[in-house]
């Protein structure tokens, strides 16, 4: 991933709980999270990530699993914050929400790349806690839901920002919603989705989210060729190590299958 600032918008400062619209969108996320499935949490995000500047990096399963990582930080006691690309944060509601959390933008875009790097970083130095990212920058197309290849933006941003890297491996969000289409175009499009959604509701899936520890960067640097690229690697190798008793019992395929969701790479990570 490599994030460029649309413009030079700043994280609002925030308390650790986040303002108080997001908090209680939050609290909202949290109950439509248990109305799905059950949330189980294993391991725990230290102390000392809690109220500083920081990434947390997850692999991405799923359209519902930002859904299920809200609701895993905020029951942590972490203000879910994010690094986002996209225009999510242009939404009417939401995106409001997410920016009164301190969630910050990152979308790629025309701008001087150097100049757009420095002001991601910048923002994230002055971040009032961690932020989640999602290394491979999309839901991953392997056809075992493994983590992708993924870029290298996250490590480099780490590392030039001196920030610790902390990472989460999350498993069954994907059973909760398909892929459904690369975008709506009608309301065909919306079937998968909504029918994969209601089907959920029904079986009620386990979601597992596991807190990883900080990822050993320490003898990397930002000014040394290679090195983001070496941190990259281990932050990848981190999120499956982690991924891989979650899913013990799908070790090749998901027990779920989501037909729509496009199968067209290969994962250097699989174990």
């Amino acid at each position: 991933m490599v994030a460029l600032f649309r413009r030079t918008t700043e994280p609002t400062r925030r308390s650790a709980g986040g303002g108080s619209v997001w908090r209680a969108m939050t609290l909202v996320d949290r109950g439509f999270v248990r109305l799905v499935g059950k949330l189980e949490i294993t391991g725990e995000i230290p102390p000392s990530l809690r109220n500083r500047p920081g990434l947390i990096a997850a692999n991405h399963i799923g359209m519902f699993d930002p859904f299920v990582l809200t609701a895993a930080l905020r029951k942590s006691g972490v203000n879910p914050r994010f690094l986002l690309t996209g225009g999510l944060l242009d939404a009417p509601v939401v995106g409001w929400g997410l920016r009164q959390g301190g969630s910050i933008r990152v979308d790629r875009g025309k701008s001087n790349v150097v100049e757009a790097f420095a002001r991601t970083t910048a923002a994230l130095r002055s971040a009032t806690g961690p932020l989640l990212v999602y290394p491979e920058g999309r839901i991953s197309h392997e056809p075992g839901l493994w983590p992708e290849r993924g870029k290298t933006g996250v490590a480099r941003m780490a590392l030039a920002a001196n920030v610790p890297v902390m990472t989460i491996s999350q498993w069954g969000a994907h059973e909760a919603m398909y892929w459904g289409s690369n975008g709506v175009r009608g309301w065909r499009d919306l079937v998968p989705p909504l029918m994969s959604w209601l089907r959920a509701v029904r079986a009620r899936p386990t979601f597992q989210v596991h807190f990883g520890p900080i990822v050993d960067l320490s003898d990397l640097s930002a000014s040394t060729p290679g090195d983001a690229v070496r941190a990259h690697k281990r932050i990848m190798r981190a999120i499956t190590d982690q991924l891989v008793p979650l899913r013990a019992d799908e070790p090749d395929t998901p027990k779920v299958h989501d037909p729509t969701r496009p199968t067209d790479t290969t994962s250097p990570w699989r174990p």
